[in-house]
């Protein structure tokens, strides 16, 4: 069997134009290897670290002490090659002057990793000249680790040498990150432990994109879907890490009309129009250093969105009446229920503004689209009823199970989403002798929210597919259906509801093929689409 070849070791580092130094006074330069100098150090573990070659970075000031650490590692390890680099940092507490000038450094150098193993050593050089190292190494432009070396404890002039791969960051510091990114997403999800795996990856990624960049976020969805939560969870977020030291000011753009809108968001100065009898600052100069909401901002009119687009890309716009700009700063977060895509092409929302704002769209699904969140969510309202009220109140086990199982069907439309929630837990906490909801206040909740929805007003088909999911399928089979076998298997059972046999309604479906077959199976081709989903006829009709 071949004896694979060891890679030879290769460490770059900065020459410590402190550490690495040595007293010139007479009888101090001879114990200067009582002393700890973690360049020379480098070369002092032939064992347990041997190195084949170090790659010195110096400033030309300091070309002699770089020839006395030289001289000082050939008698420790006469066999290591040292290749002085000259880098003249200027200004090596500059992060501006010193990283380009690194990463040009590093561009350029034949590294050749089929035979080599590369190090940096982060030991020596500035606070500035570190931190370029750790950036290089943890973004990967530098092919390799990071190497420390440190004083050993044992005797004077003994040094220890520890490796630090990022790729393998030691477990504390892996948990560290990822706490703190969890306490991140858990925050813009208020704390509610979301189970829906879609979900859970959006608010991930909106998550990186919120702490990486100021540029404007889209959020759509339908009304109530929490698109004003989370945009004011995302100012939070900003805010905490100090990304953001303005204000968060929201506003409804359907509220805004006429001299009204353009006020609002620039402002005006005194006189421009009938009733300004000051100047006012406007909602755009209140939010400079700041993040400004704008919800539904498909309703804002068309010479206010032309305005929005100038103040977004060049941070100026004029106030009404006035002559002069006005500067501000500040991040776009948007929210809107409508489609945007259709009103560009409509002529009611700027091409030119959808472009800018839908960088970073992200559509917020409703309440009825994440069945497996309606628990945790009902976790929630009753943990915030009880902070606003302070009485605690909690379900029966029994009323928990009947108000979930509705809650999850599609007989629940949840058409105003979490408002609809957050009122159902409010009405049901408040009305709860004991502070218990029991099956009867369940019972009573649901039927006001089947008359909220218009349920009564639906039709024979839609009261088909509420029986359909509710009595006949577990919520499991529902959640694994396509749409398609779902549209199919309604219509099979509306056929047999209506049929007074499984041949009749066979016939009734299979109207048109029935016909090109020699031999007629109109009952056991029903028969075959029950079964897929453990149904039957005689099943369906007493479910009637």
């Amino acid at each position: 069997m071949a004896i694979r070849k060891r890679k030879h070791k290769v460490v770059f580092g900065f020459l410590g134009s402190t550490m690495d130094a040595v007293s010139r006074r007479r009888g101090k330069y001879e114990k200067r290897w009582q002393r700890w100098r973690p360049t020379v150090s480098i070369a002092q573990h032939p064992e347990a670290f041997p190195v084949d070659r170090l790659v010195l970075l110096y400033n030309p000031q300091d070309r002699e002490l770089a020839d006395e650490v030289i001289a000082d590692i050939g008698d420790v390890a006469p066999k290591l090659q040292v290749d002085l680099q000259q880098l003249d940092f200027d200004a090596p507490w500059d992060l501006h002057k010193v990283f380009p000038k690194l990463y040009q450094f590093i561009d350029g150098y034949p590294f050749d990793t089929e035979k080599e193993e590369y190090f940096f050593h982060i030991t020596t050089g500035s606070h500035i000249q570190q931190i370029s190292i750790f950036l290089s190494v943890g973004a990967r432009y530098f092919p390799g680790k990071l190497l420390q070396t440190a004083p050993s404890r044992d005797h004077e002039g003994g040094s220890k040498v520890e490796v630090i791969d990022l790729d393998n960051a030691p477990r504390s510091v892996a948990e560290i990150f990822s706490q703190s990114r969890k306490r991140d997403t858990d925050y813009l999800k208020s704390g509610i432990d979301t189970r829906n795996a879609d979900f859970n990856q959006l608010i991930k990624q909106i998550e990186t994109v919120a702490i990486r960049t100021r540029a404007p976020i889209l959020i759509t969805g339908p009304t109530g879907a929490g698109k004003s939560r989370l945009g004011s969870r995302i100012y939070e977020l900003k805010r905490k890490r100090q990304d953001v030291k303005g204000a968060f000011v929201e506003v409804n753009c359907a509220t805004l009309r006429g001299d009204n809108a353009m006020s609002a968001l620039f402002g005006h100065r005194k006189g421009a129009f009938t009733g300004a009898v000051e100047k006012r600052d406007g909602l755009l100069k209140e939010a400079d250093g700041g993040v400004l909401f704008l919800d539904e901002i498909g309703e804002l009119p068309l010479d206010e969105q032309a305005m929005l687009l100038r103040a977004i890309e060049d941070k100026r716009f004029f106030p009404l009446g006035a002559d002069k700009e006005e500067n501000s700063d500040f991040q776009l977060i948007a929210g809107t229920n409508r489609d945007l895509r259709k009103d560009v092409i409509d002529g009611r929302f700027r091409e030119d503004l959808f472009s800018r704002i839908n960088l970073w769209t992200y559509r917020l699904p409703g309440l009825a689209e994440r069945h497996e969140d309606i628990e945790p969510n009902l976790d929630y309202e009753l943990q915030r009823f009880e902070r606003e009220n302070g009485i605690r109140v909690r379900f029966s086990q029994e009323s928990r199970k009947r108000y979930l199982k509705f809650a999850c069907s599609l007989s629940a439309l949840w058409k105003g989403n979490f408002r609809d929630l957050n009122a159902s837990v409010t009405r049901m906490a408040t009305l709860a002798e004991a502070g218990e909801i029991d099956v009867a206040l369940v019972e009573s909740e649901m039927e006001r929210l089947g008359y909220l929805w218009g349920m009564e007003l639906r039709s024979t088909t839609q009261q088909v597919e509420a029986i359909l999911l509710e009595n006949l399928l577990s919520p499991e089979q529902i959640e694994e259906m396509d749409h398609l076998d779902q549209v199919q298997l309604e219509a099979v059972v509306r056929a047999c509801r209506d049929s007074s046999s499984a041949a009749e309604a066979g016939r009734r479906l299979f109207a048109a093929s029935r016909l090109k077959k020699r031999r007629l199976n109109d009952s056991q081709r029903v028969a075959a689409i029950l079964d897929k989903y453990g149904l039957h006829f005689d099943q369906i009709k007493n479910a009637w």
